[in-house]
């Protein structure tokens, strides 16, 4: 079970680094100056890939801990 592990770091870490691209994109999207309608919806944008990244952390935590169950 250990593929079940390593699988699932890579996966979280997969996660972490789609969150802190997220934070990038939300710096520099703050800084661009843009109107409310421009901010709004592309925090929107923003605010799907944010789930998404969280999401796939998530599961690729869980698979880490069911490798670890099992082992």
């Amino acid at each position: 079970m250990g593929w079940l592990v390593y699988g699932g770091a890579a996966l979280c870490l997969a996660g972490i680094l789609g969150l802190v691209r997220c934070i990038q994109l939300a710096l520099r999207t703050r800084n661009e100056g843009l109107d409310d309608a421009a901010l709004q919806a592309r925090f929107q944008k923003l605010t799907i890939l944010n789930t998404v990244a969280l999401g796939v952390s998530a599961l690729g935590l869980m698979l880490v801990i069911f490798g670890l169950i099992l082992s």
